[in-house]
């Protein structure tokens, strides 16, 4: 929550306004977020809360979002939710113009007239939708590319990318309408992000108090978001000198020869404000975790299996001893077993542990709460229901703004119909493997829900992972080649996980409307129009990224590439694997693989079970240490610790500046990189970008850099 500082320098007119925040924080902090936020006496009515302003702000700012989503899940696979975003930043676009322009008139039709919490729920609603299915071409997507199952360029695509895209995005909104009953209604999982957005808007509309802090967080966000895309542009230019400093080269070129090293296994620092703030939000525990992950990775593991001949290099110099010990992709498969490259041994035991810890993580939160449930809460029919035997679980949203039925039941026929349909036609799977592809993204996204509601930590891009070994068995049973198996294999991959991520994102807006007392039926509309937004945006930015830089689907040998794209390796991986009439899994990385998945389900059982909660934040988080072994730019997991430390000192000496403007920073060091990397992109695109007219002093090469 937001507070404003109170010093005694302060005039009297702000230790007024302080007083006034802090009350109308007292007001909610104690409300239980299972239930709508109580009605003030004073409130009058929204009458438009579904506008053209609101989804039109709305799918601007997810528009945002998700183009920084696409450029940091290509660089590590990180991306964050732009509910938040969408709340803070829509209420200050759209306050600004509803004071500005009359009621009155064309214009003041469509943009003018007051702005209340529910018409920001709908801005935030849309831009969820806009912000997502970035996860498609940060994941299976591109790895269709790097196995050859598409054209050679994702232009010539167009069509089909757009059509998978289509169908993750309409079907995964359409059935998340009996998830809101059962998650939101029924179970009252708490969704901590979107309650956090709930209280947030509430608080921004909270009169005179409210429209202060909003503006200061604005103004916060907006100043970091410009300086962070300026930066980031600029290091286009000169990457060697404001963005990468490769220590260990420097030290080689001045006569420290062994420290050349230190370079070659990706130890050098990297000026990225981007994870800096994602070091911010995700706090000590799960950074450091990361961190200790990479040094257990890249400073440990990786040297010992050069040294003892289970992995090897690539040289990339002539000149100097420049070797690289990231590349995946081998012109001779065997040298996958034979020859493996760190990155490759490293990967599987960093799918393993995410895949297995994940999956326990979940068993261990869903079934305490599955042995309560009542009898009406597993019985499928009560999800539809208009009423509940307990009058305390009704939903108390009016009848007349819910969804009505025929919307989301229809609207669902005719999604599963034309999925099958481009299944069929485009990727040559059955209606029986497109229905099955549909029910595991339905599966998922109870996962996924359920363990956002209760955590904040979403893991469908991890357990659709899943979805490969299903159809890597159906591919194998049915004796399919090598190539069409994969291509089933992706294919479903994609089905499953981007529907159920949109799912398990739309639920969580509709918790924050649930709270705010939003009418359901106008959310659906804001995601509907967000979603198509969200379908020719990340398909238009996918092809803008590899267009810039073709090694996102093409990498080199030795593993260089601007994006290390770590998702796209991991799918592409899995679904070699499952594939081959073999494993192709070097022994020594198997067994590892399977030593450290059972380590890490060991630990996170004595975490929940025989350690104190107040001692949780000491255990580390394999979810994390998994995603280290995948990535191999270990300069990201130094900066998030940095991040996160820098964030903890500036909670426990400025406590209120930093519930003031903590996420506001965060969000913009994100976003501005973001859209500087898109920036950039467009820069290379027409041929002005650093490649032409940059300097490459202080990298190794280039490719180093950047």
């Amino acid at each position: 929550m937001q507070r404003e500082d109170t010093s005694a320098s302060y005039p009297k007119e702000k230790e007024e306004e302080s007083v006034e925040i802090e009350e109308v924080e007292e007001t909610y902090e104690d409300h239980d977020v299972s239930r709508p936020f109580p009605v003030s006496p004073d409130y009058v009515e929204e009458t438009h809360q579904l506008t053209f302003r609101a989804v039109f702000v709305g799918c601007a700012l997810g528009a945002v979002v998700g183009a920084s989503n696409i450029y940091l899940g290509l660089k590590t696979g990180f991306t964050f939710g732009p509910q938040l975003f969408g709340a803070i930043f829509g209420f200050a676009i759209i306050k600004a113009i509803s004071r500005v322009l009359p009621e009155s008139g064309l214009l003041g039709r469509f943009l003018g007239g007051s702005f209340g919490p529910k018409e920001n729920c709908t801005v935030q609603s849309a831009a969820t939708a806009a912000g997502g299915l970035g996860i498609l071409f940060v994941s299976a997507i591109p790895a269709m590319y790097r196995l050859d199952l598409l054209s050679d360029l994702p232009e010539k695509d167009i069509g089909k990318l757009i059509a998978l895209t289509v169908c993750s995005a309409f079907f995964g909104v359409f059935f998340v309408i009996p998830l809101r009953k059962y998650y939101i209604v029924h179970q009252k999982l708490t969704f901590p992000t979107p309650a956090a957005t709930a209280y947030t808007i509430r608080s921004l509309h909270s009169g005179r108090s409210g429209a202060i802090a909003a503006k200061k967080k604005a103004l916060a966000l907006l100043y970091t978001f410009c300086i962070t895309f300026v930066f980031k542009v600029m290091t286009g230019y000169a990457p060697g000198i404001l963005y990468d400093w490769h220590i260990g080269w420097t030290l080689y070129r001045l006569g420290f020869t062994s420290i050349i090293s230190l370079d070659n296994y990706g130890w050098w620092i990297e000026f990225t404000p981007a994870f800096y703030g994602a070091g911010m939000l995700s706090g000590l525990n799960a950074s450091w975790s990361f961190f200790a992950g990479s040094v257990l990775a890249w400073g440990i593991i990786a040297p010992a299996l050069v040294k003892n001949g289970l992995a090897f290099g690539a040289s990339i110099s002539d000149e100097f001893p420049l070797v690289s010990y990231q590349g995946l992709s081998f012109s001779d498969p065997s040298r996958y077993v034979t020859h493996p490259s760190p990155r490759y041994w490293l990967l599987w035991p960093g799918v393993l542990i995410m895949l297995l810890y994940t999956m326990a993580d979940v068993i261990i939160t869903v079934l305490p709460m599955f042995a309560s449930f009542k009898k009406e809460y597993i019985n499928p029919r009560s999800w539809f229901s208009r009423g509940t035997v307990n009058p305390e679980d009704e939903d108390q949203t009016p009848m007349e703004d819910r969804i009505p039925t025929s919307w989301w039941t229809i609207g669902l026929f005719l999604s599963t119909v034309m999925c099958c349909a481009i299944l069929a036609t485009q990727f040559h799977m059955n209606v029986g493997e497109g229905i099955l592809a549909l029910i595991l993204g339905f599966i998922f996204s109870f996962i996924g829900v359920q363990s956002s509601g209760t955590t904040d930590v979403n893991p469908v891009s991890t357990v659709a992972k899943a979805s490969q070994l299903v159809f890597g068995g159906i591919g194998k049973a049915a004796h399919l080649a090598e190539n069409p198996a994969r291509t089933l294999n992706l294919t479903a991959g994609v089905i499953a996980a981007g529907s159920a991520a949109q799912a398990s994102d739309m639920t969580g807006d509709l918790k924050t409307g649930y709270l705010l007392r939003a009418k359901p039926k106008n959310q659906f509309i804001a995601q509907l129009c967000g979603s198509v937004v969200s379908v020719f945006l990340t398909s238009g930015l996918f092809i803008l990224f590899t267009k810039a830089s073709p090694c996102i689907l093409h990498p080199p040998e030795s593993g260089q590439c601007t994006y290390g794209a770590p998702s796209v390796s991991a799918w592409a991986a899995v679904a070699v694997a499952v594939a081959s009439p073999s494993l192709p899994i070097p022994k020594s990385s198997g067994y590892t693989a399977i030593a450290l998945g059972i380590f890490s389900v060991l630990t996170l059982i004595v975490k929940r079970f025989w350690i104190p909660k107040k001692y949780w934040a000491w255990v580390p988080n394999w979810n994390a240490v998994g995603l280290a072994f995948v990535v191999p730019q270990v300069y990201y997991s130094l900066a998030m610790a940095v991040g996160s430390t820098a964030n903890w000192f500036w909670l426990r000496n400025n406590p209120k500046g930093y519930d003031m403007y903590m996420f506001a920073i965060a969000a913009g060091l994100l976003a501005g990189e973001g859209l500087g990397g898109v920036f950039q992109a467009l820069l290379a695109v027409i041929g002005v970008d650093g490649g032409k007219f940059g300097t490459a002093i202080g990298c190794p090469g280039l490719e180093f850099c950047g």
